[in-house]
């Protein structure tokens, strides 16, 4: 007979009768609650006497009702299948009872009893015995052990395949093992370098950081000075259209313009030393030309009395 906790288990992982399923609700529903109620208390009385113990005082609420009645009806159901498995069971051994009898008179009559047999035969039957039962055989016909050497066999050679195959998963992981070691080796190398070249990177650091002040207080510093110029450039008056090359233009034709005005400006400064007045500066220009010619004359008296004085 099952105890109270195997039923309650074996209820609660039944999906087909558990508290709450609409299936055992539909089937309680077919008898009344009496009926239930009767067959509960029947099942429970049973139960307990069985345990040698009283029946506890419950109120039988509708959900409890429901709960012991499906409890009842799996334990019932379980108790005749139990009934039927033994039923079936004693029966075969009835039947082995009466063959083991049956082979115990052939012994008898051939001779081959078990009083009547040397211990060294005692000992192979013995063995026999064990090695049929080892192989789950139910006779010892050669047939019987061909077969079950065969299943070994072949369940053997199934064994080896399942063997050789992990054997060789194993090969695999313990390649992909010594490479992932080498490589843990290799990283711990690197981290180590990477500890001792950090002194050299944080003076590196150091000195970028520094010269990160330097840059930034250049930028402020280029960046009011940009803000000066352009208002500057604001206040003369610059515009984009003023660039670099158009300055280069501009100073090519300065330089055409000078090259043209030059002779110009020497005549005009030629003219500065004359006085403002026109009379006066056309007595000047008498005066100048009074003096030109007289310096002709007195270069064609010189150049005359070179020609004509004799040779001494």
């Amino acid at each position: 007979m099952e105890s109270m906790g195997d039923l309650v288990s074996a209820l609660d992982s039944s999906p087909a009768i558990s508290a709450g399923d609409p299936s055992a609700a539909s089937k309680g529903s077919a008898t009344s609650d009496a009926a239930r109620i009767s067959e509960v208390r029947s099942w429970l009385a049973a139960q307990f006497e069985a345990a040698g113990r009283e029946v506890p005082a419950f109120d039988y609420t509708p959900r409890v009702v429901s709960h012991l009645h499906a409890m009842a009806t799996l334990s019932t159901a379980r108790s005749r299948a139990d009934a039927i498995v033994a039923a079936d069971l004693r029966l075969k051994a009835s039947e082995y009872r009466a063959q083991a009898a049956r082979i115990r008179e052939v012994l008898d009559a051939a001779g081959l009893s078990h009083e009547r047999l040397t211990p060294v035969a005692l000992n192979a039957a013995q063995d026999l015995a064990c090695v049929a039962n080892l192989l789950n055989i139910r006779d010892t016909e050669l047939s019987s052990f061909v077969v079950a050497m065969a299943e070994l066999s072949l369940r053997k050679a199934d064994v080896e395949e399942k063997r050789a195959k992990v054997q060789k998963e194993s090969k695999v992981l313990l390649e992909y093992t010594r490479k992932a070691i080498a490589k843990l080796n290799d990283l711990k190398k690197t981290l180590v370098k990477f500890e001792n070249e950090v002194p050299l990177h944080d003076a590196q650091m150091l000195q970028w950081q520094t010269n990160l002040a330097i840059m930034d207080s250049k930028e402020r510093q280029y960046n009011l000075q940009h803000a000066n110029y352009k208002a500057l450039l604001k206040r003369v008056g610059y515009t984009p259209e003023i660039n670099h090359g158009v300055l280069m233009e501009m100073a090519e034709h300065r330089k055409d313009l000078e090259k043209k005005t030059k002779p110009i400006l020497d005549t005009l400064r030629s003219y500065q030393d004359l006085p403002p007045d026109k009379a006066l500066a056309a007595l000047a220009i008498e005066e100048k030309k009074r003096q030109y010619a007289a310096a002709e004359k007195y270069l064609e008296d010189v150049l005359h009395s070179a020609l004509t004085t004799p040779e001494i």
